[in-house]
């Protein structure tokens, strides 16, 4: 029988997510584009901001109506009104802010990639374990609805066996982007902010990664400047992935099987990035078939996670299936091989 049109997404509708109640740590980009689809697309409410500068806490309190501001994350954490916390600092405070927060009861929402190293990921998901709460990855590409269309895709067996991943994100950051970019001591690079889109991806495709080959250059203040990560998945596939800061790349990502393969994103428009909502393209090994789905619209990403970790914490779950707290160990554990094959060290390791 002749495909015809790929699965429809089982993605719930976001607005039929438990509402709760989140406290923002850090208003800096990424938190404001997560408050603008939160307003956009969910009922959830932003009920706190937190800045260690309470002029900005301020400022995107009255951007995007959070009811309070606070100039300490000790407050905000403290704040009976908060349901969920959503971790949007730099890296380097990952470790510090998630665990303050399971601390004060509260269940947490940390941005990718989860921590600086895999040792201090293993410690905020243990206390969230021992506590009782969640601990999630705000890895936004997991919990879009076209990766739902990609996970059926697998599931069902249309690739075939899977034997090739690629996935490349390349965008002009350094030396002219956000300085924590360039800064060890924030664990700046292109690793943790670009790189951690593909390594996710290729362990999603290919069912876990077990070995790791890394090569790439650093800058001059000592972090990754690119790198080219080959890997091989549990079940034998490979991958090949490449992250940059300092050039725009086609930034697109293909899933091959001896059945067909999987494009997702478009070289030729740059709004169809394969990390973010995009098309998902479907060509038979003998090209016979080929077949798109699209996302309704590609403007909004960030809410499907938030409304997932709202789902899970309503249900009392300790984890969401879509991104188990093994599977962000894990790729924690890569990233660190990664950065011990290119020599990247952050203060304090």
């Amino acid at each position: 029988m002749t495909l015809t049109e790929l699965p429809a997404p089982r993605t719930p509708d976001p607005r039929s997510a438990p509402t709760l109640r989140w406290g923002i740590l850090g208003p800096g980009y990424i938190a404001r584009e997560m408050a603008t689809a939160l307003r956009a697309e969910t009922d959830q409410v932003i009920q706190a901001v937190a800045s260690r500068d309470l002029g900005r806490a301020q400022t995107f309190a009255d951007d995007f109506g959070a009811h309070t501001a606070y100039g300490s994350y000790e407050e905000l954490v403290a704040d009976p009104d908060v349901d969920a916390v959503y971790v949007a600092t730099p890296h380097s405070e990952h470790h510090s802010q998630a665990l303050l927060a399971l601390g004060a009861g509260k269940p947490v929402l940390v941005e990718k990639a989860f921590a600086r190293n895999a040792s201090e990921a293993r410690e905020v998901l243990d206390t969230a374990a021992d506590k009782g709460l969640l601990a999630m990855e705000a890895m936004w590409t997991r919990f879009l609805p076209g990766v739902d269309v990609v996970r059926q895709c697998l599931e069902q067996g249309l690739l075939g066996q899977v034997e090739n991943v690629f996935a490349d994100h390349g965008q002009p950051l350094y030396p002219n982007g956000p300085q924590r970019l360039s800064d060890p001591a924030l664990a700046g690079g292109a690793l943790l902010d670009l790189g951690i889109y593909p390594t996710s991806f290729a362990s999603f495709a290919l069912g876990g990664l077990d070995t790791v080959m890394a090569t790439g250059r650093l800058t001059d203040e000592g972090v990754d400047a690119e790198e080219t990560i080959l890997v091989t998945g549990n079940g034998g596939g490979r991958g090949l992935l490449h992250a940059t800061m300092t050039s725009r790349t086609p930034t697109t990502a293909s899933i091959s099987g001896t059945a067909g393969r999987l494009e997702l994103g478009d070289p030729d428009d740059p709004n169809n990035r394969w990390y973010a909502p995009s098309r998902v393209r479907f060509v038979s090994r003998d090209a016979g078939t080929d077949i798109s789905w699209e996302p309704e619209r590609r403007e909004h990403g960030l809410h499907f996670e938030v409304c997932e970790a709202a789902r899970v914490i309503d249900a009392g779950l300790a984890e969401s299936p879509l991104l188990p707290a093994a599977e962000t160990l894990r790729i924690m554990e890569v990233l660190d091989e990664v950065r011990s094959q290119l020599g990247v060290r952050y203060p304090g390791e």
